[in-house]
């Protein structure tokens, strides 16, 4: 059993040997850590671009069915995580106002 002075060492220690578990090319530490650091944020990253799907669908199905109070609930929804997908970094600007757009005419064009 190994014992532990305090929580740094700890921490230190569980870093380390998290660090000994990356399989592939990286030998030296850092790069280690930045192979992990890159998988997390690509896990956030593509959770997040599905939740936008997710939202974008709920949208388009909403609006596929004419119903106008769940397009416009499902429209509110959706134009939120586009500018949140902007703000983090995930779609271009320019792309999120091409969707914010088609889904206004298509919310506007329901009677």
């Amino acid at each position: 059993m190994l014992k532990y002075h305090s929580a740094w060492e700890i921490s230190s220690h569980l870093a380390n040997s998290r660090l000994e578990e990356v399989f592939g090319l990286p030998n030296i530490k850092s790069a280690k850590k930045r192979v992990l650091v890159a998988e997390a944020r690509n896990a956030r990253n593509k959770a997040n671009k599905s939740a936008l799907k997710t939202a974008v669908k709920k949208f388009e199905a909403a609006a596929a069915e004419g119903n106008r109070t769940e397009a416009e609930g499902a429209y509110k929804a959706a134009v939120k995580l586009v500018d949140k997908s902007v703000k983090k970094g995930i779609l271009h600007k320019n792309n999120a106002a091409h969707k914010k757009s088609a889904m206004t005419i298509k919310l506007n064009s329901i009677g």
